[in-house]
């Protein structure tokens, strides 16, 4: 994927992103499209992620605002792990030690590709908190133990 966007695309990321900032306000009390907006437009590389997201079919939104960093954060909202994120192993060395129907890719390598990171633990029990997500499908995320599945992004 391309990292710049046509101004077309961009168009089109930000009113879908506004849109679900809009409808599901009770994931981001507190906080201001705008000043989202305003900081994603001065950094492009963060609207290539967020667009590599919605591409995959997931659903970034809002959940937060990193008060140390001054970042926000974006978690992948889809209800369902996305198809285009389905059927992958965690990473390269799980992939290369598959002998019959190798996936295509990883998830930490797709993770990389969009410019986002898998979700930890305690970030993946804290979008439980925001709503129904992977009831029936599975998402990849980090832990200390062993893998397990979601996607999250930082801005």
């Amino acid at each position: 994927m391309a990292k710049k966007l046509s101004p077309e695309q961009r168009e089109a990321l930000f009113s879908t992103l506004k849109s679900r900032f809009e409808k599901n306000s009770s994931r981001h009390l507190g906080l201001d499209w705008a000043h989202i907006q305003a900081k994603l437009e001065a950094n492009p590389e963060k609207l290539h992620s967020l667009h590599a997201m919605e591409e995959t079919g997931g659903e970034p939104d809002v959940v937060g605002l990193d008060t140390q960093t001054g970042e926000y954060l974006f978690y992948d909202c889809a209800a369902e792990s996305p198809k285009g994120r389905r059927s992958v192993c965690y990473d390269h060395e799980a992939l290369e030690s598959r002998k019959e129907h190798k996936p295509d890719n990883s998830a930490v390598e797709m993770a990389a590709d969009m410019g986002i990171e898998l979700l930890n633990e305690e970030q993946y029990r804290a979008l439980q908190q925001l709503g129904k997500f992977d009831a029936k499908t599975s998402s990849w995320i980090t832990t200390s133990g062993y893998p397990e599945i979601g996607w999250g992004y930082f801005c």
